[in-house]
């Protein structure tokens, strides 16, 4: 889904998109036949966040540095221009001031520029890695991430558990507020979303969102829509929330203890739950079990393949993945889901990648010191082929597709790029 405040490329930013569908363009696929097998390139990273591609052949790699406070150093981050066939850096920024440490996020503006939070740092690049200006944020947190909207303005927000999600809005090109800071209802740990001009935060209970008033010039919250998907659950809050028509889809119970992997770092005695929220209605939300087992956790969204009407769920702590068909009923506002497929000791737990031309499904396997990556045809979960990252670490961050019927795959401590192996003569 092209939205017009990112450059034109096939994924510009994480997710390929705010609405968070994690799905390649088109044109993209892997088109693994029979009997193919996955081949890798990978090279060791300082904890990688993500790739985004923008004009043909650029591949840009955000990295971010450990935080040293006990030294006294906080930490910065590093964007990349890398050979797209040998994961080479090309040129590389200067170190970008950050600070309080947490995966931040990168995009390619429909303006040419780079843009980069991190930290409580924003800050613009051109496409050569040159630093253009940057922007202190106000609160001393770690912010985790941004969207772009369709007038192409840049919103973020800090990330807590306690203090209240405060949302700023740059202009892409002053680079400087563009209007009064908004203070959310409570504190927010997912990411943000966004449609057009309206963007969704997800907080510790709740989902509210705000809308861009051109009038004003600022963003007002939407006082008539909102959703208590916490209202009497004992689960903990969600993470980031995928917008499918009018329907939000997000996981709960994200509390978890992650260090190198997600397995068995639940801290909630609860399943986690799938949950499906009406954009339309107030307050309007059905749950689903994911494997239905105690300490269940997710550090991440689910998947929405919006043609084939499949919904991808986990439970990473447990190691379970699962999908659902969706099935709209025609004199009612909620949705059933039919399972199609389940997969347990599958210890899925990163951002996915869909190829939606082949249904070919991209997710990450992993048991101690053991990272795969592992393509699945959605509509069966048959597993096509299975290729180790090199990586040490569970990936919980950002895939992304490449230029060459591939795509690459982030593990904080690597970057691996993924292509089907040349078949002997």
């Amino acid at each position: 889904m092209q939205t017009t405040g990112y450059f034109d490329s096939p994924w510009p930013c994480e997710d390929a998109g705010p609405a968070r569908l994690q799905a390649a363009a088109n044109a993209s696929s892997l088109n693994l036949e029979a009997g193919a097998s996955l081949q890798a390139t990978s090279r060791r990273t300082h904890m990688s966040t993500m790739t985004v591609l923008g004009a043909p052949g650029e591949v840009f790699l955000l990295t971010h540095s450990v935080l040293r406070s006990h030294l006294g150093f906080p930490s910065s981050a590093n964007v990349s221009l890398i050979d797209p066939i040998t994961l080479k850096t090309v040129r590389q920024s200067v170190p970008l001031a950050g600070g309080p440490m947490w995966p931040g996020g990168m995009a390619v503006h429909a303006n040419g520029s780079l843009i980069v939070v991190y930290g409580r740092y924003a800050h613009k690049l051109d496409r050569q890695c040159n630093l253009l200006k940057s922007y202190l944020l106000p609160i001393h947190e770690a912010y985790n991430s941004f969207v772009v909207l369709n007038n192409g303005l840049v919103v973020t927000k800090n990330l807590s558990s306690s203090t209240p999600a405060q949302l700023t809005t740059l202009n892409p090109e002053t680079f400087k507020s563009a209007c009064n800071d908004v203070i959310c209802p409570e504190a927010s740990i997912a990411r943000l979303s966004a449609i057009g001009n309206t963007v969704y935060v997800v907080g510790v209970s709740r989902v509210w969102r705000y809308h861009w008033h051109d009038a004003s010039q600022r963003l007002v919250r939407d006082t008539k829509w909102q959703c208590h998907y916490l209202q009497n659950a004992p689960q903990s809050y969600a993470w980031d929330m995928v917008i499918e028509g009018d329907h939000g889809w997000l996981m709960d119970n994200g509390q978890h203890n992650y260090l190198m992997s997600m397995l068995g770092a639940g801290q909630n005695k609860s399943p986690n739950r799938l949950i499906r929220i009406s954009l339309k209605q107030t307050d309007s939300f059905q749950t689903w079990p994911v494997s239905g087992l105690p300490f269940g956790s997710v550090t991440n969204p689910p998947l929405v393949d919006v043609a084939r009407r499949i919904v991808v769920g986990f439970d990473s702590a447990n190691r379970h993945l699962k999908a659902w068909r969706m099935i709209s009923s025609p004199d009612s506002s909620d949705v059933q889901l039919q399972e199609i497929w389940h997969l347990p000791e599958m210890g899925a737990a990163s951002h996915m990648l869909l190829f939606p031309n082949s249904g070919e499904l991209c997710v990450n396997d992993y048991e101690r010191f053991n990272e795969q990556v592992v393509v699945l045809d959605i509509e069966t979960g048959r597993e096509k082929s299975r290729v180790r990252t090199g990586g040490w670490m569970q990936g919980v961050v950002f895939p992304s597709p490449g230029w060459h019927n591939d795509f690459y795959w982030c593990s904080m401590d690597r970057l691996t790029r993924v292509f089907q192996a040349t078949p002997r003569t």
